[in-house]
């Protein structure tokens, strides 16, 4: 008979220190009372309120930037609104004003339109701290009949938005039915105790960008302006259609005129 082999016993653990053991304990208590003992995993701010600050902080940074005035596409199509904005030189005695520039832009904010106008009175003041227009730049521009010419083309049966388009078409010396015009320099919302407001300031509360700091830029102009438009453009839409319902209800409710002979025979 084979003898079997004997198991050996497993050895007995250690008992651990009183001491030592309390130590652990208080070590083990201290660091859940202080996370930044202990290996926890980061706290996840992406839906926390500093997350939306830090989110919303970028944002800030980036409408500051003037990335918000730039399109989101490449469609240069004729959308049925536009956006114009012109720049004047000073003719005359300086100061009456005639076209030195037009830009107008689809809805998407690119640019369909942009042309220096060589005015046919001489210019005396380029107003160029404003305008950003400089001599060179009238040299080879184009003659100012043809520009009103196809700026009219463009905008036939158009929505024309802006900021104190009357300006502009009194330069252009052209005119646009009333009902397709949407002036941000007209519209109430954008007002401020029934005045009007500068564009730069509608652009920077509303917007968030900064612009014409300095020398205008006619392409930025007409992009806050769309832009703006569009922020409102339902409750904007709504506004004029319940005005002109309003108009025709007034229209109907006029007392016909009696006939000068009183109806006699």
């Amino acid at each position: 008979m084979e003898p079997q082999p004997q198991l050996k016993n497993s050895p007995k653990p250690k008992q651990m220190n009183p001491n030592w053991a309390l130590l652990q304990q208080k070590l083990k208590s201290h660091a859940s009372k202080h996370p930044r003992f202990s290996n926890v995993p980061k706290f996840d701010t992406s839906n926390s309120v500093l997350g939306k600050r830090k989110e919303r902080s970028d944002v800030d940074s980036i409408r500051s930037d003037k990335n918000l005035l730039i399109p989101v596409n490449d469609d240069f199509s004729v959308t049925d609104v536009v956006a114009m904005d012109c720049e004047m030189v000073g003719v005359g005695q300086g100061n009456r004003s005639a076209l030195g520039r037009v830009t107008l832009v689809n809805k998407w904010g690119n640019v369909i339109y942009d042309e220096f106008v060589r005015p046919i009175e001489r210019v005396v003041d380029f107003r160029t701290q404003i305008s950003g227009i400089r001599p060179c730049d009238l040299k080879k521009a184009k003659d100012f009949p043809t520009v009103q010419k196809k700026v009219a083309d463009l905008i036939k049966g158009k929505i024309v938005v802006g900021h104190a388009l009357c300006n502009d078409f009194k330069a252009l010396l052209l005119s646009h039915p009333k009902k397709d015009l949407r002036d941000t320099s007209e519209y109430q919302f954008f007002q401020k105790e029934g005045c009007r407001r500068a564009l730069r300031h509608l652009a920077a509360e509303f917007l968030g960008v900064e612009i014409q700091n300095g020398e205008h830029c006619p392409i930025e102009d007409a992009r806050s302006a769309m832009l703006l438009y569009q922020k409102k453009r339902k409750e904007w839409e709504k506004s004029l259609k319940s005005e002109m319902k309003l108009k025709l209800k007034q229209k109907k409710r006029k007392p016909r005129k009696k006939s000068k002979d009183g109806g006699g025979f």
